[in-house]
């Protein structure tokens, strides 16, 4: 019995001696996080910069891009070659707009206080006073005006012709210049069209040279093509308000020279016959 004992501790000790040499102790799940976490603040550490500048660079936010910045940035990708006869055109157009403009606001006049005295003149005989006061308004109102007094002593066709003939050179005067608007109002987005032709044409030469249809390729090609008729398209639109406006300015005085001749032929008519009626 005493062998058996023995033979059995034997066993157990036996049994027992490999779980026991080479268990490896055991880890927390705890730990191990926090050894995965400090492995990765360590590289983390690594890659970030350690001087105070490049610190307050990294932290400061990105300064949004100006818009003078940005548009002379879209001038130079949309080739500089066409972008600068769609920059002439917009800048010759507004010069034409510009002069036009003080023209037709220096022509202006108060056209009803203006008939008011030259009515009160014509009608109390004072012919004189009233071609000085023609002379010393500006404006087409006051040369229409003029030109009918000028030809008071003929009858009141030959003042109505010469009255209406003056008015439409008037009217030519007004409209001096408009031409050259309208000009280029059709020119800046034509050259911006030109320029998205050529350069689409550009681009596919590029895609011929690489031998493949990159989508890179294309989509800066495109980009750079269509940004021409954009700004062509917007110069044209900046002009052709001035240019509607103009117009209005040119009607409404149209308008005054209209109604001035016909107040004016009223009163010469009066004139005469008060004039007449005088004589007999």
């Amino acid at each position: 019995m005493r062998k058996l004992a023995i033979v059995f501790m034997m066993a157990v000790l036996t049994s027992a001696v490999p779980t026991i040499g080479f268990a490896a102790p055991s880890a927390s799940p705890d730990r191990v996080e926090t050894v995965q976490d400090e492995d990765s603040l360590a590289d983390v550490a690594d890659v970030l910069p350690t001087d105070s500048d490049d610190v307050e660079a990294l932290i400061s936010p990105v300064e949004s891009e100006g818009f003078h910045q940005s548009l002379k940035r879209k001038f130079i990708e949309g080739n500089a070659g066409f972008m600068s006869l769609v920059a002439l055109a917009l800048i010759l157009g507004l010069a034409f707009c510009i002069e036009r403009i003080i023209y037709l606001s220096l022509s202006e006049i108060n056209a009803k206080k203006f008939m008011a005295d030259l009515e009160e003149k014509i009608m109390s005989g004072d012919m004189e006073g009233a071609k000085a006061q023609c002379r010393e308004t500006r404006g087409p109102v006051a040369s229409v005006c003029y030109q009918g007094l000028m030809r008071v002593s003929e009858s009141l066709d030959e003042i109505q012709r010469g009255v209406v003939s003056y008015g439409q050179v008037q009217v030519g005067n007004l409209e001096k210049g408009c031409s050259w608007i309208t000009l280029f109002i059709a020119m800046a987005p034509s050259l911006g069209f030109l320029g998205t032709v050529i350069g689409m044409v550009m681009a596919f030469d590029q895609i011929q040279t690489a031998g493949d249809i990159s989508p890179t390729i294309v989509a800066a090609g495109m980009k750079v093509a269509l940004i021409t008729t954009i700004f062509g398209i917007i110069v044209a639109l900046i002009l052709q308000l001035f240019y509607n406006y103009i117009l209005s300015k040119i009607e409404h005085l149209t308008a005054q020279m209209e109604e001035s001749a016909i107040s004016l032929m009223d009163m010469l008519a009066q004139y005469k016959q008060g004039k007449q009626k005088g004589e007999a």
